[in-house]
């Protein structure tokens, strides 16, 4: 059944048309109850979208800091401050929003910023089937002011390989930086600190 402007109003000649070609009327009449809704808040149904989105973004996140802990950071556990995740999913949405592809056209590079230097965690591709139109890096920074625990320092030279962190804790604070991939100017490229 297609939606236009004519159908809003529950049409008694419309209606009865499609009972004698054998349609149910109060299936009849719940397509054409959904569709009064969804022409009524067009707005409603892309926030749905977006947030559905959203969270799949923050869930690869999540994702990616777990397979990280053990291979790549070498800690136990990460703690990742509370909506930190939704937070960077909405700015990621927020960048890919201009782009020809959207999000599907995007590749994730995913590091940590460490004492030392930038430690590369993942590489996430959205949608495979896209051929990439930008690319983000995506820069969690450690929180530096976090003091190991006592705990930390007893389970240090016992229980873990040199070099192993028992929890890594991460800063509110992130940066992404874009970069097109079809501009050959610096133009190119966003830096975003947040």
């Amino acid at each position: 059944m297609v939606a236009t402007s004519t159908l809003k109003t529950k049409n008694s000649e419309c209606i009865s048309e499609l009972v004698e070609r054998r349609y149910d009327q109060a299936c009849i009449e719940k397509e054409l109850d959904f569709w009064d809704h969804c022409l009524a808040e067009p707005q409603r149904n892309v926030d749905v979208n977006e947030d559905r989105t959203c969270q799949q973004l923050a869930k690869m996140f999540e994702n990616c800091l777990s397979r990280a802990k053990k291979t790549t950071l070498h800690c136990s556990s990460v703690l990742v401050p509370e909506k930190l995740t939704r937070r960077i999913a909405r700015d990621v949405l927020r960048l890919a929003s201009g782009e020809p592809c959207g999000l599907r056209g995007c590749v994730l590079y995913v590091h940590l910023e460490l004492d030392k230097g930038c430690k590369r965690l993942e590489r996430i591709v959205y949608d495979a089937t896209v051929v990439p139109t930008f690319e983000l890096t995506l820069v969690f920074k450690q929180d530096g002011s976090a003091w190991p625990s006592l705990r930390d320092f007893l389970f240090m030279g016992t229980c873990f390989a040199p070099g192993f962190r028992h929890v890594l804790k991460l800063s509110p604070g992130f940066r992404l930086v874009k970069k097109k991939l079809y501009s050959s100017s610096s133009a190119g490229t966003v830096v975003e600190e947040c």
